[in-house]
């Protein structure tokens, strides 16, 4: 029974991913969701802003705090480690749902791209939405959002450790899934205050968080390995003039 439960714990907070994770994008692109970043209550400018800045502070102290390996340490101490990504994602689907709720708009222009540039500029929004999918799946998409763990578990059988690989996209930018949100975010044929907000909050976050906290967590991880696939492969932006990473025998750990 303890096993069974752990299994509908995962299914659960899969399953409430991918349905946040599918609003995320109608929330950008307006498309088929009730509310979405321009949208909602009416407020004035600074009231919006400092609401919406508090609910994103929100959801960046969480990604902050539990992906590091020492909240992880204590997390598991209340929990089974069976559960702690499962755990993991549930937290940040509920963090990232209640800026879907009680985000305030902006609706002021920035810009708005003409007809032409329109189409180029939203097939830029799908190519990203498109890399963050392949590369959240190109690994192991049920172990990076949990459910691989719980299902392990419930046939007995002993996880395997996590290594470093780098297949498709990772030899072109060491976090191809941060890429794919990154062309979301600012690939805008209408860009509001709002989604600019939005944008350049969460931009500044990923960069921040990738730099100083997941890379140093993966140096201490895989040593000398990661420090060489830094050297070679850009962070965020592919480029020309970097050797291409071969170190295929290797596996990659996620946050």
């Amino acid at each position: 029974m303890r096993r069974f439960l752990f299994v509908l714990y995962g299914t659960l907070a899969y399953l409430l991913f991918v349905a946040v994770w599918a609003y995320f994008i109608g929330f950008l692109s307006g498309l088929v969701v009730p509310k979405s970043v321009d949208t909602g209550p009416a407020t004035g400018p600074l009231e919006a802003v400092a609401w919406d800045v508090g609910l994103l502070a929100i959801f960046f102290a969480h990604h902050s705090v539990m992906a590091r390996s020492g909240a992880k340490r204590v997390l598991t101490k209340a929990l089974s480690p069976v559960l702690e990504r499962s755990t993991y994602v549930l937290v940040a689907s509920l963090a990232l749902g209640l800026v879907f709720w009680l985000w305030r708009p902006l609706p002021k222009l920035v810009w708005q791209a003409p007809p032409p540039a329109r189409l180029v500029v939203l097939a830029g929004f799908w190519l990203g939405v498109i890399v963050a999918l392949v590369a959240a799946n190109t690994l192991d998409g049920f172990e990076l959002f949990g459910l691989r763990q719980v299902l392990v578990h419930f046939r007995g059988r002993a996880p395997k450790p996590t290594a470093f690989a780098t297949p498709g996209l990772y030899r072109l930018v060491r976090h191809p899934l941060m890429t794919g949100i990154l062309l979301a975010l600012w690939c805008a044929p209408t860009m509001s205050e709002g989604r600019l907000l939005l944008a350049t909050a969460m931009s500044a976050y990923i960069y921040l968080a990738v730099r100083f906290l997941e890379e140093r967590d993966l140096r201490k991880t895989f040593g000398a390995a990661y420090a060489t696939y830094q050297r070679e492969v850009p962070m965020l932006v592919p480029y020309k003039g970097r050797r291409r990473f071969r170190h295929e025998d290797q596996r990659l750990d996620r946050e």
